[in-house]
């Protein structure tokens, strides 16, 4: 799609018109303010435009002081070792880090002069907007939200537009954040769009501008953050402290959940949940989606089926709880015409409308098919809940008492991509500008119903959601899009998680592909996603019974159950690597360019990932059990053969049907549990069974009343681990200078 340059007025910023404590303020050539803040060191907002609309709280960062001052024709802004140069005219910019460039405007020239693309530009008509900045050859760029293509976006044409992606396999994604990044061995940038509208990226798209990144904005105003950090994690936590940080979330939900599409009932799932548990296959939790408990022509309206859950909801329920396994419930802000609900909510206008002022209803084709024992059937005729009235949103708030009430210990927000463009909210917006926010706003009120009603009897509030946008990351954990049933389908799966890991949404509930695709049951390609997912945030298996790991019986069976029990065991470990997620950003499982940046080796080795810390795992995403593994630099121990294998090189690695490739990091510890059938197993005072050290640890690995690790001075050279005599340390190394002695309290 070529770009009409001439479509769109160049914006130049010929005069500073005043300077805050914050920034400066300048006019533009197109009568439009330009406004220049900072939000902390190497965070700069820069937004030009009216400011009539509604911004639906996408932000939670405040503006922070720096230092204004001239440098030649430039406004300097200054926080820390980052500063924002503003150039007049045309209107340009200089990001830097460390006196060091990392960012500026465009640099591709027409022969008969000017840029290709405006470096700042918008339309004559108004309402749609570009920036654009160079890229240096060979440089990548991340992020962009949940896509199952290449990491490195260079050369894509991304669509940030929240659509139901049927599958993942294209550019369409459930889960969109218009926050791009790029970093070398000493710095990062990063381009954060803050809108609710539609945004196209060109990252060295080639009808563009190969050596150019530039974004196109649908909004009255544009809105753009700059970002500057020594690392990519750094652009992480600056992402978080802007949009928000993700979630506590409690233990039970680290254990191993179960879905299918679908049960037919809640005995139906109590039933699967029996048999996981006479199987000794661990469990934590079962998700009941829209046949299990829903109408299928009412669709999701607070009513349970009679037909399908009994006269007494809490009953069902409890049969399942019993199990020591606790209870997702499927939820979908679509009401059918045929629910009860229809009729009031349309009235007292709590649902979308059409420019008639009737509600607007999309045709059941239009949205996902359900699964309905078994057989994909045509979802009803539906409205759209409206969450920006006040009264709609607290209603729907509310009416989850009941739910919750009935035992329910967690929601899975499903839907929320469907919001029609000429749609028209309570709040005069539409639906071209609410479509992205939309998942927001709901999932933000499911949150607080969970907060409202979902505290009793240690029911910690816990949301899982499948469409995002920017601030979702702070509502919810972000449910894996489905994913083909075959290898290609895994792989896009890892790339999708990590993706969005890059894009600052750190947990992530993994799905081993299950739910769809023609191909028959393989018992390897079963086991090894279930491998690759027991080291997400989350898990689920979502899949028919047929694709369940454990279903095949036998020796794959063990095996399933061996590496479900390493889930389990991972727990203390997950636990700190969740931590750090919520405090910095930081995603639990991290892409290479995250985690090595710079690194030039394992860049472009795209579905290995790290594992908090300490853990680097490479997928078997091919059948036999073949996989190239770039190592980082450092030293890395095969948990398999605890072989020492130096770093900085790539290795071809074949592992039987009941390993799998991980490697412990070299200056690390994992902390292990006992193996559990489920959380409530864990010990909450002494989780911890053994301590595997790889080498000499150098490095914390979490706060633990059985385990503390002292470092002390490099001239000394000497690492002392304080150890409670009930946890085993386990070494791996043949030379280990570490001393080992009884935990002193």
């Amino acid at each position: 799609m070529p770009f009409d340059a001439g479509s769109y007025l160049r914006l130049d910023a010929p005069e500073c018109i005043g300077t805050s404590a914050s920034g400066a303020s300048f006019t533009t050539s197109a009568g439009d303010i330009l406004e220049v803040s900072c939000f902390g060191p190497g965070v700069f907002r820069m937004r030009v435009g009216p400011q009539t609309r509604a911004d639906y709280g996408l932000l939670v960062g405040r503006s922070k002081a720096c230092e204004v001052t001239q440098q030649g024709a430039a406004r300097r802004m200054q926080s820390g070792e980052c500063a924002l140069e503003i150039a007049g005219a045309p209107l340009r910019i200089g990001l830097m880090h460390a006196g060091t460039m990392l960012l500026g405007s465009i640099t591709d020239e027409f022969l008969q002069g000017g840029t290709r693309l405006p470096a700042f530009g918008r339309t004559r008509q108004g309402g749609r907007w570009v920036a654009s900045f160079a890229l240096a050859s060979g440089e990548p760029v991340y992020g962009l939200g949940e896509r199952t293509g290449p990491l490195d976006r260079r050369g894509q044409l991304v669509h940030s537009w929240v659509q139901d992606a049927h599958g993942g396999n294209t550019g369409q994604a459930h889960h969109e954040v218009p926050f791009a990044w790029s970093a070398n061995a000493k710095a990062a940038w990063g381009v954060f769009v803050h809108t609710p509208g539609a945004v196209l990226h060109g990252i060295g798209h080639a009808d563009w501008s190969h050596r150019t990144y530039a974004v196109v904005v649908d909004d009255e105003a544009l809105d753009l953050f700059l970002l500057a950090a020594p690392t990519p994690g750094a652009l992480l936590q600056q992402f978080a402290d802007l949009t928000g940080h993700a979630p506590e979330t409690p233990r039970w939900s680290l254990g191993v959940g179960v879905s299918r599409a679908s049960y037919r009932s809640p005995r139906d799932a109590a039933a699967a949940v029996a048999h996981l548990r006479e199987r000794k296959v661990p469990c934590d939790f079962v998700s009941l989606d829209h046949a299990a408990a829903w109408s299928p022509e009412r669709r999701f309206d607070f009513e349970w089926d009679e037909a399908r859950i009994g006269s007494d909801a809490a009953q069902a329920i409890g049969d399942i709880r019993r199990h020591h396994v606790r209870v997702c419930a499927w939820e979908s802000p679509y009401v059918s015409v045929q629910s009860r609900l229809y009729e009031p909510l349309g009235t007292s206008g709590g649902l979308l409308r059409s420019a008639y002022g009737t509600p607007y209803v999309l045709s059941g084709s239009f949205l996902r098919p359900m699964s309905i024992d078994g057989t994909m059937m045509r979802a009803p005729d539906s409205a759209l809940v409206d969450f920006t009235s006040a009264a709609a949103y607290a209603w729907w708030r509310d009416a989850h008492g009941p739910v919750f009430d009935a035992g329910v210990d967690a929601i899975h927000c499903d839907g929320g991509e469907h919001v029609p463009e000429d749609a028209i909210a309570a709040d005069g917006d539409f639906g071209a500008r609410l479509h992205n926010p939309y998942p927001v706003l709901y999932g933000r009120c499911v949150q607080e119903a969970s907060q409202k009603f979902g505290g009793a009897d240690d029911r910690a509030p816990l949301v899982f959601a499948r469409a995002g946008w920017t601030g979702s990351q702070r509502i919810a954990v972000h449910v894996a899009a489905d994913a083909q049933l075959d290898w290609e389908g895994l792989a896009a799966s890892i790339r999708a998680a990590l993706s969005l890991g890059m894009s600052g949404v750190p947990l992530h509930c993994a799905c081993p592909p299950g739910t769809y695709g023609t191909n028959a049951p393989d018992v390897e390609l079963a086991l090894r996603a279930l491998q690759a997912s027991i080291f997400a945030s989350h898990v689920m298996v979502r899949a028919s019974a047929a694709w369940e790991p454990w279903a095949f019986g036998g020796d794959t069976e063990a095996i399933a159950r061996k590496w479900l029990a390493f889930r389990y065991r991972l727990i203390p470990y997950l636990e700190v690597a969740i931590r750090q997620a919520v405090r910095s950003g930081m995603p639990v499982i991290r892409a290479m360019p995250l985690a090595f940046a710079g690194n030039a080796l394992v860049r472009g080795f795209e579905t290995q990932f790290m594992c908090g810390d300490a853990l680097l795992v490479a997928p078997v995403l091919q059948p036999g059990g073949v996989v190239e593994i770039a190592l980082p630099p450092g030293a890395w121990f095969d948990i398999n053969s605890r072989q020492r294998l130096p770093g900085h090189r790539v290795v071809r690695y074949r592992a039987g049907l009941d390993q799998f490739p991980v490697f412990g990091r070299e200056g690390h510890a994992l902390p292990l549990a006992r193996a559990a059938q489920h959380t409530g197993e864990i010990d909450v005072h002494a989780p911890l069974e053994q301590l595997w050290l790889f080498g000499k640890p150098a490095h914390a690995f979490g706060e633990f009343a059985q385990a503390r690790l002292a470092v002390r001075t490099q001239d000394a050279g000497e690492t002392t681990l304080e150890v409670a005599p009930e946890v085993k340390v386990e070494r791996f190394g043949d030379a280990v200078e570490c001393e080992v002695v009884g935990l002193r309290t």
